[in-house]
């Protein structure tokens, strides 16, 4: 008899349960769902089966890549859980009838581990075909924000060593240990600016270092407004005459600089430094939007250098499928 109620109550969990909850889900969640899994499938079979094929008996998973991949965007975009933990618990209980081969939550974190870089071309898939009309393509913004595995002054950070190092976010008056996601965005009058590139970096890179190695030689044509740290009138001063490349920044003091001239050109830097820092200010609402969407920068859960990609990438991803879809 005990087995017989065994066989009963697990029919009733496995496929009488999911079609109660499915129910609570508004219809126009539903089709956001399936819209999803087919664009994942589309971009899928195109694009990113490439950086996540396997060569073993495994090769075609009864739970899909496709499947995989939708769940953590919709969960993530439309029902707000962010930890992999929340995914898994949400899906297993209100989407297994869409998933009836959802597997165990340590499967279900690990192949998504393994899924970082399809993911990192997933997110230039999205800011690349999904450009909104009003960009400006000769006006860009660049900034950076921190995405944080530990805070502290004397704290160490032991997860993902490979990527992450101790650096100062002057913006918080903070120590930690993570990384920092570099944006240079196209301007949009009105409204936050849309990511030309994004770049990932240690928390410990200078934000100038990370353009000049990465960035600058691609760019042409544009003129660009930044914080006091991308200051060097040397170096764009040579992009300019290159590459047609401006960098505006606010007014950075001049070193032995006398103060007779400091004091005769206050009025003015101070006038530029404003202009400068009014056009620049859609960035930081960029941040903040992704921060509000996501909570892409508390990544103190993290304890792998695939799961801070993951982490990192991933929540950008959501952001933008929230806002495409």
């Amino acid at each position: 008899m005990d087995l017989f109620l065994n066989f009963l109550k697990n029919q009733y969990i496995r496929r009488i349960k999911p079609l109660i909850f499915l129910i609570m889900i508004p219809k126009e969640k539903e089709l956001k769902l399936i819209r999803i899994y087919m664009y994942i499938c589309d971009i899928y079979q195109s694009s990113l089966k490439i950086s996540c094929q396997r060569f073993s008996n495994n090769a075609n998973p009864i739970f899909t890549d496709e499947e995989l991949l939708t769940v953590y965007l919709f969960c993530g975009a439309f029902q707000r859980y962010f930890s992999i933990k929340e995914i898994h618990t949400f899906t297993k209980e209100y989407l297994l009838s869409w998933f009836p081969n959802f597997p165990s939550y340590q499967t279900f974190n690990y192949r998504l581990n393994l899924l970082s870089e399809a993911i990192n071309k997933l997110v230039k898939h999205l800011i690349t075909c999904f450009k909104p009309d009003d960009c400006d393509s000769m006006t860009s913004l660049i900034d950076s924000m921190p995405i944080i595995t530990c805070a502290g002054k004397n704290k160490t950070g032991k997860v993902a060593t490979e990527i992450a190092t101790k650096g100062y976010c002057s913006t918080k008056n903070m120590y930690y240990f993570g990384l920092k996601l570099h944006t240079l965005a196209f301007r949009r009058k009105g409204t936050i600016p849309f990511p030309e590139m994004i770049i990932l970096s240690s928390a410990e890179e200078n934000d100038l270092t990370v353009l000049k190695r990465e960035v600058a030689d691609h760019l042409t044509g544009k003129d660009i407004y930044a914080d006091k740290i991308y200051s060097d009138f040397p170096y764009w001063g040579e992009k300019q005459e290159k590459q047609a490349v401006t960098m505006q920044t606010p007014v950075k003091a001049i070193k032995g600089e006398s103060l007779a001239i400091t004091q005769r050109e206050k009025a003015g830097r101070d006038l530029f430094s404003t202009a400068v820092s009014k056009v620049r200010q859609p960035i930081e609402s960029l941040f903040n939007w992704l921060n509000e969407k996501t909570n892409i920068q508390r990544a103190m859960k993290v304890r792998s250098t695939s799961g801070l990609l993951v982490h990192t990438m991933g929540k950008i991803a959501i952001a933008f499928i929230n806002l495409i879809f």
